[in-house]
């Protein structure tokens, strides 16, 4: 946008679940909801405004066999775009994807650095694979490495007993949370199944991916801690598909992984009502596309979130939980503009009709 240019945003302006304003303008890149003057050269866009969208479990620079070419990371990064999504939580990447932050038409990533995993017990080319007694030496790399997160894989399949298994002894888990914690880092695991959620809860940990294992007995733990899931539903409806492709070898994770698809809505929804922080995440970029946030809000509106919880976990609640704003006065513009009201349907979502990041339109 040129020297004295400016956009003004009118409509319907979602800057909260209860703030709904008429208008408001991008100048310098930022937004302001005082009328500016002096401006030579104002454009008008009109609809309805929401924060822009944040997919808080995504992975740039990662595809279903490891780390990608920067090429590909930045169709990932684009695609996420166009979708909306304008802000990233990357829960785990093996690429160093710092150029995207000189890049003004890429989304803004929060980084949580490289999966800590153990010894093949995840997928390969993804994780630092290591022992118990390396975590908390990994888990301060990783904290110094990322935007303020690390990332666990808590529970896999163990070849020994053919089903999902925690990862990590108790005492060593929450040494590393405590010493993450110390260094200014939150810390998130991927988790399945049921029996990994209290000890990692317990130890302090601040949000759990996927978390299928919830059941009335640790949905309260979590409720009680504050700590967060992101159940990458898109994902989560994949389960079916893998344990018929890993039956014959795995029996009983097999079954184990369908019972957890089964149960996904119910699991959602009773975590929704004992108050347990939602966020939504995709999981893009290992073997599922990019661009899915509409369809995951979707698949919480299935879940029975009402719609403007299902809004809240890809927009101000989000933005809020990582600690980056809204549609709150000189903040950033980054926002998405669409031609009817989200709060009555959340497909709406599926089809922006602007994109503007940093003060720019750039979809």
């Amino acid at each position: 946008m040129s020297e004295g240019a400016a956009l003004h945003l009118k409509g319907r302006v979602l800057a909260g679940p209860e703030d709904v304003r008429d208008e408001f303008w991008v100048v310098g890149g930022r937004v302001t909801f005082q009328r500016p003057t002096g401006i030579r050269d104002l454009t008008t866009v009109e609809g309805w405004i929401l924060p822009g969208l944040v997919d808080a479990h995504c992975h740039v620079g990662l595809d279903a066999h490891g780390p990608v070419d920067a090429g590909t990371a930045e169709k990932q990064a684009l695609t996420d775009r166009d979708a909306g999504t304008l802000l990233i939580r990357d829960a785990g990447s093996p690429s160093d994807t710092r150029w995207i932050d000189d890049r003004a038409d890429l989304p803004r990533i929060i980084r949580a650095g490289r999966h800590i995993a153990r010894t093949r017990r995840y997928i390969r080319n993804y994780a630092h694979e290591i022992e118990p007694e390396d975590l908390v030496a990994y888990v301060a790399q990783e904290a110094r490495r990322g935007d303020g997160w690390v990332k666990l894989v808590g529970d896999w399949i163990d070849r020994s007993t053919g089903d999902l298994e925690s990862c990590w002894p108790r005492g060593e888990v929450e040494a590393a949370i405590t010493e993450a914690h110390r260094l200014g880092a939150r810390v998130t695991a991927h988790c399945f199944a049921e029996d990994s959620l209290a000890p990692l809860v317990e130890a302090g940990i601040d949000c759990v991916e996927h978390a299928t294992g919830l059941t009335e007995d640790t949905i309260p733990l979590f409720a009680e801690r504050g700590v967060a899931i992101v159940p990458t539903l898109v994902n989560i409806g994949t389960f079916p598909r893998l344990a018929a492709g890993g039956e014959a070898k795995f029996p009983r994770w097999a079954d184990h992984m369908r019972r957890l698809h089964t149960r996904r809505y119910d699991t959602v929804r009773a975590a929704y009502d004992a108050g347990v922080p939602i966020f939504a995440g995709t999981d893009a970029g290992g073997s599922l596309a990019h661009g899915l946030i509409a369809e995951e809000v979707a698949e919480l509106r299935k879940a029975g979130l009402p719609a403007v919880a299902a809004l809240s976990a890809t927009t101000w609640g989000a933005r809020e939980w990582l600690g980056r704003p809204g549609l709150t006065e000189g903040a950033p513009a980054d926002l998405v503009v669409y031609e009817a009201d989200p709060r009555e349907d959340v497909r709406v979502l599926a089809a922006p009709r602007r994109v503007v990041l940093r003060g720019r339109v750039v979809g």
